[in-house]
């Protein structure tokens, strides 16, 4: 089972990329983050004619996340962390596909930082490694997939310049510090077990040219319950689909579990 994560910057004005990466990639399942559109115009019937279900927890020019599967409709587990900060912003959305348990995560970026949106951040992550806590109880396969706005190391392995991004928020030693307790408290960091080492991106921002001078990092994420890294047989990034017409500035990155 291939599982992807894609944060799209905006379906609609994605639709084709989206549509050109299922085509071409063929993941049995995707994850989507920043739909930035109502549940009432998520583009259902175009991504059920590419061969997709889905499921979605929309939200008007903001947010809002999704759950593609080929050829079935995912069954729909939770809408919606528990005790949610802010329940008004659309970021989680949890679904059950062949037996494993997909979460499509849109984390809180945080910025400016410190303020009450740094606050939010951190606030979030903590319900999230509260609700991870009980999936991980269940000894099940459980992939919980995303934007997690969160540089995990201050290395080149995972930004390209530290000192450039010394001030955001996806780089501050408390947004670090939860990304290392939920991998302590068992998740396995899906990319990182096929790539130990070197510098692997998953964002390169549409500004200073930052593509073109690859001035990346990585901030998208599979993080894998012990039943699905026992699964696992490769991960990976595509970062081509960057460097296409009106692209995304995330790409996708992927897991496949046997």
């Amino acid at each position: 089972m291939k599982i992807a994560t894609f944060n799209v910057n905006g379906i609609k004005s994605r639709l084709p990329r989206l549509l050109e990466y299922l085509a071409e990639a063929e993941p049995d399942v995707v994850c989507l983050q920043e739909l930035k559109t109502s549940d009432e115009t998520f583009p259902a019937a175009d991504i059920e004619v590419a061969g997709y279900g889905a499921i979605w927890h929309g939200q008007k020019g903001f947010n809002g996340v999704a759950i593609l599967a080929k050829g079935q409709v995912p069954i729909e587990t939770r809408r919606g962390l528990p005790d949610d900060p802010d329940p008004s912003h659309s970021r989680y959305l949890e679904g059950a596909i062949d037996g494993v348990i997909v979460a499509s995560i849109y984390l809180p970026n945080g910025n400016p930082q410190p303020g009450p949106k740094f606050d939010y951040k951190l606030a979030w992550f903590d319900r999230l490694l509260d609700h991870a806590a009980h999936l991980f109880a269940a000894e099940v396969p459980v992939v919980l997939a995303g934007d997690y706005n969160v540089i995990p190391a201050s290395t080149h392995d995972d930004t390209f310049s530290v000192r450039a991004m010394a001030s955001d928020a996806l780089l501050q030693p408390e947004s670090q510090a939860a990304f290392r307790r939920m991998k302590a408290a068992g998740w396995t960091d899906g990319l990182r077990v096929r790539q130990p080492r070197g510098a692997l991106y998953t964002f390169w921002d549409y500004q200073a040219g930052a593509w073109q001078r690859d001035a990346g990092f990585r901030i998208d994420h599979l993080m894998l319950s012990p039943a699905a890294a026992d699964r696992l047989v490769d991960s990976g990034v595509d970062k081509h689909v960057r460097g296409r017409e009106k692209a995304s500035d995330h790409v996708p990155a992927w897991v496949v579990l046997g």
